[in-house]
């Protein structure tokens, strides 16, 4: 069977494997998400959110002040949105890799660049509302004038208070965030996947993606996902800050990606584009390895069971 064969019978068995990937992922994590959201748009000056020290300080102090509930704030758009985002990613990435493959015997790193890169626009595109409402719930505190009551409620009330465009506020940034960072992320990963089964072939272990384990994939997750978060992370505040919902009288905080990027450069200088990244971290980089120990292994066994079949 010809690779390109192979990529098109593999492409349902790739989404799914995506989407319980995102859900075990966001699962775990969502508490440092929230943590880091909120230091994301803590921007020193006038905030309705309260200050926090450090990472431990925020989910000590938002679990006390507002209990478990604050800790999972915008948890349903989270699942919604990082089941839909992986699924659709890795279904994107494999029908771009498709097209490539036509002709050709193997992707190059700048052919896994492009498909991952298209893959991140298609995802960016059809999730921005999702994000723009989960970064919204995240932000709430007891405190807040008029708080949406869920996902349900926040989207009728966007739509009735700011119209349809406001849920495609930091589009920019996020088309920007998901092609560099998925670019960066899968290409990252696929070359050191070759050099481990490589590593692993001169060993005398085999030179198929069967020689590779879950420590294997936990490792290139993590390293994968630690080189793209450095790369792209600034992406992730001008985002979240764009994201905010605006004040009472109806005026946003920031009007576009060049404010943001103005502001924040003034009166926080580069340390303020980097804001809650230790947060980020912790949360991505095992995420990232759990995501692609559950998406490999969940891909094995559903060709497994699909060769059974035949």
């Amino acid at each position: 069977m010809s690779a390109w064969r192979s990529v098109v019978d593999w492409q349902w068995e790739n989404a799914t494997a995506g989407a319980l990937a995102g859900l075990a992922t966001v699962t775990f994590s969502h508490p440092l998400d929230v943590v880091r959201t909120r230091f994301q748009v803590h921007d020193g000056r006038i905030s309705n959110l309260p200050s926090y020290k450090n990472t431990p300080h925020a989910l000590f102090t938002i679990a006390r002040s507002e209990g478990l509930r604050g800790l999972y704030a915008g948890f349903y758009p989270a699942v919604l949105g990082s089941t839909f985002s992986w699924g659709l990613y890795f279904f994107f990435y494999s029908k771009a890799k498709q097209r490539y493959l036509e002709n050709r015997p193997e992707l190059s790193p700048g052919l896994h660049l492009a498909s991952a890169a298209e893959a991140g626009a298609l995802v960016s595109l059809c999730t921005n509302p999702v994000w723009l409402v989960k970064t919204r719930l995240q932000l709430q505190t007891p405190q807040q004038v008029r708080p949406y009551s869920g996902f349900h409620d926040a989207l009728r009330t966007i739509l009735k208070e700011e119209g349809w465009k406001a849920l495609y506020k930091g589009l920019v940034p996020g088309l920007f965030l998901q092609v560099t960072h998925g670019a960066i992320q899968f290409t990252a990963y696929e070359e050191l996947r070759k050099a481990f089964i490589q590593l692993k072939s001169e060993g005398g272990e085999g030179s198929t993606d069967d020689s590779l384990d879950s420590i294997d994939y936990a490792a290139l997750g993590a390293t994968s996902k630690l080189a793209a978060i450095v790369s792209t992370y600034p992406f992730q505040v001008i985002r979240s800050r764009l994201q905010q919902r605006p004040s009472t009288d109806g005026i946003p905080r920031y009007m576009d990606s060049w404010h943001v990027m103005k502001q924040t450069a003034r009166y926080e200088g580069l340390r303020g584009f980097y804001k809650g990244i230790t947060a980020n971290v912790l949360k991505n980089v095992p995420a990232a390895s759990i995501t692609f120990i559950v998406y490999e292994n969940v891909l094995n066994m559903l060709k497994l069971a699909k060769w059974k079949d035949q």
